[in-house]
């Protein structure tokens, strides 16, 4: 997969053009107050391709280029996006047991890029991330996942009430990693297909996530600081889980 020397598409023939070449968008900000029929047309079809769009002041445009952006700019994906249930269908269909990733507004591109690297090593299906709030997944965190973004299939979401329902319903254990839990993740079984949902950096997991979530486990810990950050949080996770599913296959 190659990917492009830019991370941003600016001015209306230039997004117009991305998005009818079918290049992975990450979001549209859109000046406020434009309006024409080319501004309708590309908010018709980023929304038929469900890419997020933001309405924001001429300044914060201004900020990301000051270049003539006319109102409006097209943040570009480094990653082709993936399917969830596609992917869930494959996994069963090769005899697998789903291992993916779900992540709550993880902002920082060097910890979602650790995230990344860690699950490529180990196996991971597939990244679940919300269509807003998280990282951007441009250059920056293509470089911070050391290429693994290259391998690791990456599914955005518009509900992730609704994904975390859907895993449950295909058999998918989902299980939040969270220091508000009381059971240790050791104590958790681990085997079978496994969701790991993780929050952001900021507040952890979203309240409603955890209520759907099957589970939730906290890494065990004898220090005075009370948390790890989240990319360490979730290598200690999944090495469990490798390490639970190494047990039973033994």
């Amino acid at each position: 997969m190659s990917h492009p020397k830019t991370d941003i598409a600016f001015g209306t023939r230039a997004v117009q053009e991305a998005l009818s070449s079918g290049r992975e968008i990450e979001r549209i900000l859109l000046q406020k107050g434009g309006k024409n029929d080319l501004f309708n047309e590309i908010v018709a079809e980023a929304r038929r391709q469900h890419i997020p769009i933001s309405t924001v002041p001429t300044e914060k445009l201004n900020r990301v280029t000051r270049k003539n952006h006319q109102g409006i700019i097209a943040f570009l994906s480094s990653v082709i996006y993936a399917s969830l249930d596609n992917i869930i269908d494959e996994c069963y269909q090769r005899g697998q047991e789903p291992l993916l990733i779900m992540m709550d507004r993880i902002t920082d591109v060097r910890n979602f890029g650790a995230i990344v690297r860690t699950a490529e090593c180990l196996g991971v299906h597939a990244i679940v991330i919300p269509d807003k709030g998280n990282a951007r997944l441009g250059g920056d965190a293509m470089k911070a996942s050391a290429g693994a973004l290259n391998h690791v299939p990456v599914c955005r979401e518009d509900n992730l009430k609704r994904s975390i329902q859907f895993l449950k319903n295909s058999g998918i254990q989902v299980v939040a990693c969270t220091e508000k839990a009381d059971k240790l993740l050791p104590q958790q079984d681990l085997r079978g297909p496994i969701a790991l949902l993780l929050g952001s950096e900021e507040d952890g997991i979203s309240d409603a996530y955890l209520k759907l979530a099957n589970t939730s486990v906290k890494i065990p810990m004898s220090g005075q600081i009370a948390s790890l950050n989240v990319s360490v949080a979730a290598a200690i996770s999944l090495y469990e889980v490798i390490r639970q599913r190494n047990v039973t296959a033994s």
